[in-house]
C-alpha cells in the first residue's frame, strides 16, 4: 500500500494497528507518522517501529492520506477542532472512539469530508482483534476496502451499518473484559480443587481460545458444539445444568444489554 498513514495519539490501540501494518508488510514504516504529547511515548514508538514521530498533530494531517484519530473520547472534539482547517475532501479520517458518531465528526470537520468510524477491541494487541467498520457517504468502496485491509492486518474486521455499533461494543468492543472474568472464575475453581494458579490460567485460557476457534472454523452452532461435549449422565452436563440454574446466560445477556445502553447514552 502506497498510502501515507498518520496517527494522532499513540496509545495501545494505535501501536496495535501500527504493529499489524508493519508485521504484515502492508505499509512501510517510512510511510507512517504518529503524534503524541509525551516525548517518552514518541521515543518508545520510534524505537519499536522506526516510524516518523512528531509532537504536532497538524504535521500528521499535512503528511498523511489516512489519519487515525486515536485519542481519548474526552479530547476528541478539541483535537479535531485544532486540525480541521487542514482536512480536505481527499484525506480519510478514521475514528476509533466509543460514543463518537459519524455525524458528530461531520459537525466539526464538515459533512463533505471522508470519515470512517471503527470499533476495534484490545485483542488487537496480540493480532487477534475484531473490528467493526462503517463509513459516511463520501467514502468510496475502494477506500472502504483500503481501511478494511488495514484493520485486517491485526485481526479480523466486518463492515456494519452505524446503528449496529452499539451492539458491536457490547458483543466485541467491551467483551474481552467479560471473557477475562470468565477465565479468572474458571481458574479460581481449579485452584480451589488444588491446581497451581499458573497452570489453572493456562488450562482455562486455552479452553476458551480453542472453543472460540471451533465456533469460527467448524461452522457449527455453539449449542451443537456444546452438546458434543455433554455425555449422558457425565461431568459436563452436570456443570451445564448448574450454570443454567445459576443464570449464566441471563447474566451475560443483561451485562451486554447494560453495555449497549451505556454506549447509546454516550452517543
Amino acid at each position: 500500500m502506497d498510502k501515507k498513514i498518520g496517527f494522532i495519539g499513540c496509545g495501545n490501540m494505535a501501536k496495535a494497528i501500527i504493529g499489524g501494518m508493519i508485521k504484515s508488510k502492508l505499509v512501510s514504516s517510512n510511510n507512517i507518522i504518529a503524534s503524541a504529547l509525551s516525548d517518552n511515548t514518541l521515543q518508545n514508538v520510534k524505537n519499536e517501529f522506526n516510524i516518523n514521530t512528531t509532537k504536532d498533530s497538524r504535521e500528521v494531517i499535512q503528511k498523511s492520506d489516512i489519519i487515525i484519530v486515536a485519542v481519548k473520547p474526552n479530547i476528541y472534539d478539541s483535537v479535531l477542532n485544532s486540525v480541521k482547517d487542514l482536512i480536505d475532501n481527499k484525506k480519510i479520517i478514521v475514528t476509533i472512539a466509543a460514543g463518537k458518531t459519524i455525524a458528530s465528526v461531520e459537525n466539526i470537520i464538515g459533512n463533505d469530508k471522508k470519515i470512517v468510524r471503527t470499533m476495534p477491541n484490545t485483542p488487537a494487541l496480540v493480532n487477534e482483534g475484531m473490528s467493526a467498520i462503517c463509513k459516511n457517504k463520501n467514502i468510496t468502496d475502494q477506500e472502504l476496502n483500503t481501511i478494511k485491509t488495514i484493520f485486517d492486518s491485526f485481526g479480523k474486521s466486518e463492515v456494519v451499518l452505524e446503528y449496529l455499533i452499539d451492539a458491536v461494543i457490547g458483543v466485541s468492543g467491551s467483551a474481552p473484559a467479560y471473557v477475562f472474568m470468565f477465565i479468572e472464575a474458571m481458574a479460581d475453581a481449579a485452584v480451589a480443587a488444588g491446581m497451581p494458579r499458573s497452570q489453572a490460567y493456562k488450562f482455562a485460557s486455552q479452553a476458551v481460545m480453542g472453543s472460540a476457534k471451533m465456533v469460527l472454523e467448524s461452522g457449527k452452532h455453539p449449542g451443537e458444539l456444546k452438546d458434543m461435549v455433554c455425555s449422558p449422565g457425565g461431568t459436563t452436563i452436570e456443570a451445564v445444568k448448574t450454570l443454567e440454574a445459576e443464570g449464566l446466560r441471563n447474566s451475560v445477556i443483561k451485562g451486554i444489554e447494560a453495555c449497549i445502553a451505556k454506549s447509546k447514552e454516550m452517543n
